[in-house]
């Protein structure tokens, strides 16, 4: 598509933000060496982040025989963020004050069978309510509540298209949730909302090409290319967890056979362990969470089974990765969600090892394979962001209209 002047504007305006959330304080000059923008645009868009209260003067620097430097910081009070990270076996809701910081948390599970649209709106209107009684933040303040949602969504209509492992087609989610939820709501899936949260706040963050590869029940990549989202055509992009694997394999939740979702989601994990040892005192039937934890105990203390597991599990996550590291030649690959955390630099290392082996030497070279390091919920903090994002494009055309009824007035005021 090709993008508008407002499209560029909004852009900078988040790379602007972005950096005055990583760098308070900071000047304007840093942030147009920072952000390659030039020092007038800079002024601008810092203008505009003051009058919508994002952003605060905090002083003045010293300079070497100059004028001193004004600084600007985040106002992390001027509002609120609320980020929902909907799993397949629980809802997941952290509240953001504006500089990213965690203010409150709230977690509702989800039994089998509880998967019904009803049913999940159900959790995530009671989580949002927890996390806002939490905080004890004015609904005023609430800028807007991201929600993530597994499957393809079409975040402009916000319905979830496809959710293969509920057999979700075509739910009107967002607005169930605007039934009980009073907030701007901003619908996306797990893929972009890990690379968003890269992209602000990770290791993707001043990288032009990057993918993060989400690691959870299921799995996807969500890309960074160009130094921006790439979303594709329909909002589809990153459906990796769903390529195939291996032939005539494992049958996956969206009807084919050998798809990388069965072979490295937790699922998958389980299924590996399960061919490798049935009766280990580590699998909890049943129990993703429960079992990917005691693998993770048990890597800890050199347990033959647990590591055999691992390494069987990085074989095919290695020869996967190797496939977008020759198709995209990404900066860095970075592997998310709560398996990659919890299995952590043991899984990493045992992944290198397999991409060395089958990746092309060139892309290979130029690439750097790492683990998150976002310390909190990269989900919740992505979802939070697309609040912040449509909070911050809502402002600007708020502000288009502004200009231009203020333009249009001084053409048809009579002649003073």
């Amino acid at each position: 598509m090709k993008r508008t002047s407002r499209d560029i504007r909004t852009a900078n305006r988040y790379e602007v933000l972005r950096q005055i959330i990583a760098e308070s304080p900071t000047s304007r000059q840093e942030l147009a060496a920072a952000t390659g923008l030039s020092l007038a645009t800079v002024a601008t868009l810092v203008g505009e982040l003051l009058d919508l209260r994002m952003i605060t003067e905090v002083g003045f620097e010293d300079s070497a025989g100059g004028r001193p430097r004004g600084l600007v910081a985040v106002n992390a009070s001027g509002g609120a963020l609320i980020g929902v990270d909907i799993a397949e076996t629980y809802v997941h809701v952290e509240l953001f004050d504006l500089a990213l910081n965690v203010l409150a948390r709230a977690d509702e599970d989800m039994r089998p069978g509880e998967s019904r649209p009803e049913q999940v709106v159900g959790h995530v209107a009671t989580a949002v309510g927890s996390v806002v009684a939490q905080a004890g933040v004015e609904a005023a303040r609430v800028l807007g509540v991201g929600v993530s949602v597994p499957g393809q969504v079409d975040r402009d209509t916000g319905v979830a298209e496809y959710a293969p492992n509920w057999d979700w087609h075509d739910v009107p989610l967002l607005d169930l949730l605007a039934e009980q939820i009073a907030y701007p709501l901003y619908l996306d899936n797990p893929l972009r909302a890990c690379a968003v949260a890269e992209l602000w706040f990770g290791a993707a963050r001043g990288r032009g090409d990057a993918v993060v590869v989400n690691l959870g029940t299921g799995v996807g990549a969500g890309l960074a290319l160009g130094g921006g989202l790439h979303r594709g055509v329909s909002n589809s992009a990153g459906e990796w967890g769903h390529t195939t694997l291996v032939l005539d394999g494992r049958l996956c939740h969206c009807g084919n056979h050998g798809c990388v979702e069965t072979y490295v989601g937790a699922p998958g994990i389980m299924q590996n362990l399960r061919e490798l040892s049935p009766q280990s005192p580590l699998l909890h039937p049943g129990d993703q969470t429960a079992t990917i934890d005691a693998l993770a105990r048990a890597i800890g203390a050199d347990d033959p089974v647990a590591l055999k597991v691992v390494r069987d599990t990085a074989r095919y996550l290695g020869a996967g990765i190797s496939d977008l590291i020759n198709l995209l030649n990404p900066e860095v690959v970075v592997l998310s969600s709560w398996v990659a955390a919890r299995l952590g630099e043991p899984l990493l290392g045992e992944v290198r090892r397999a991409v060395a082996r089958h990746a092309l030497r060139r892309p290979l070279a130029a690439t750097e394979i790492v683990l998150s390091p976002i310390p909190t919920d990269p989900v919740s903090l992505g979802a939070a962001t697309f609040a912040l994002e449509g909070a911050l494009q809502s402002a600007g055309q708020r502000q288009g209209t502004t200009k231009r009824t203020t333009l249009a007035r001084s053409r048809t005021a009579p002649p003073s």
